[in-house]
């Protein structure tokens, strides 16, 4: 006997709905379970990771600088994957993004500037992330090679270019031979929405962004085809879309989301370059793209949800010294019960007897 999958003919939306919902609550109890192996309360663990952050203004201040980055990438993540396009790569494509606009900060550090200098170095971030990702796009159109594969190879190149960098040619020479680059000046720095604490500019930059692509997708005939082509790539070329074309598309708005996030992350709330600006933006991303079922709106909420996870995470390390590796393995627990409820979802497990047997 052996199981096999059968896909269901329907799915019904309160249980599309209720997916990531299992999904959050399963992953809870794992963390509970992990809580007690470690020898803590569990219960008070929880308060720590999950409460804590959410308890004072600074606390959700750096929620909202967290959720920032993930939820700008994987509303990027979340046009490419309804389109039928896995782009694995959002880590480099911050990377690049991040060096593109540091760019601008490091040549003109010291030298007059302006106004123009914050503008431009966002657009060159995005500039940046979005000529990046077109190279697993350019691969898969003209040659046919597998993006998942090309994309997160590009990811250590984006890590190496960034350490030679910091190391070599934009290190700070009074930073005491520490990989990183000088301190960005005022002009360089994404202004801060509030006096204190790190809350900039980026974050109504991600708000807009979520709103720009709800539209997108819900009220365009390019939302329209970016789920034809996922879904129904045969009637998508019976209607005349071009998959290579969207591939392009979406692949350089993602990219560009990335990027943007990658020098917002630089210039806003690190203030300068190091080879650690990442801790795995990236990658996390791919977990809220999912939670959020794929929808600008869901990506926001999970993006938020998976900020707490950080911050508890930084809290835990100095109130309960458990290791980061504790919030990685949660988040990675968090994507595996995400893609198995959504696996029980759209097929029905069946018991099969063997001819053999």
């Amino acid at each position: 006997m052996r199981l096999v999958l059968e896909r269901r003919e329907s799915t019904p939306v309160a249980l599309q709905v209720a997916s990531p919902l299992l999904a959050v609550a399963l992953m809870m109890v794992s963390a509970v379970v992990v809580f007690a192996a470690l020898g803590h309360d569990p219960l008070h663990a929880l308060h720590v990771y999950f409460v804590m952050p959410l308890s004072d203004a600074w606390g959700l201040q750096e929620v909202a600088v967290k959720a920032t980055p993930l939820v700008l990438i994987s509303v990027g993540l979340a046009l490419c994957y309804r389109s039928g396009n896995w782009n694995i790569g959002a880590e480099g494509q911050f990377l690049m993004g991040a060096m593109a606009g540091s760019w601008l900060a490091v040549a003109t550090h010291g030298a007059p500037t302006g106004a123009w200098l914050m503008p431009s170095m966002l657009m060159a971030g995005a500039a940046g992330g979005a000529l990046f990702a077109l190279v697993p796009a350019l691969l898969k159109t003209r040659f046919g090679a597998n993006e998942i594969l090309t994309s997160l190879m590009l990811v250590y190149v984006a890590e190496l270019l960034l350490d030679w960098l910091v190391r070599g040619p934009w290190r700070d020479p009074a930073g005491f031979n520490m990989p990183q680059t000088v301190v960005f000046a005022r002009e360089a720095t994404a202004p801060l929405l509030f006096g204190e604490g790190r809350l900039n500019i980026g974050t109504p930059i991600m708000l807009l962004v979520v709103a720009l692509a709800a539209i997108l997708l819900g009220r365009t005939l390019k939302g329209f085809e970016i789920t034809l082509v996922g879904q129904a790539p045969r009637a998508a070329r019976f209607a005349g879309f071009s998959a290579a074309r969207l591939t392009w598309t979406v692949f350089a708005i993602s990219g560009a989301l990335a990027g943007l996030a990658g020098v917002l992350e630089a210039s806003g709330t690190v203030r300068q370059l190091q080879p650690n600006i990442s801790p795995g933006y990236g990658f996390t991303a791919i977990i809220v793209a999912f939670l959020g079922r794929l929808n600008p709106v869901g990506c926001l909420v999970a993006g938020v949800f998976l900020a707490v996870t950080f911050i508890g995470g930084e809290n835990a390390q100095i109130m309960l010294r458990l290791p980061l590796d504790v919030t990685r393995v949660l988040q990675g627990l968090l994507l595996f019960y995400v893609l198995a409820c959504d696996a029980l979802l759209l097929y029905r497990v069946r018991l099969v007897r063997s001819l053999l047997a």
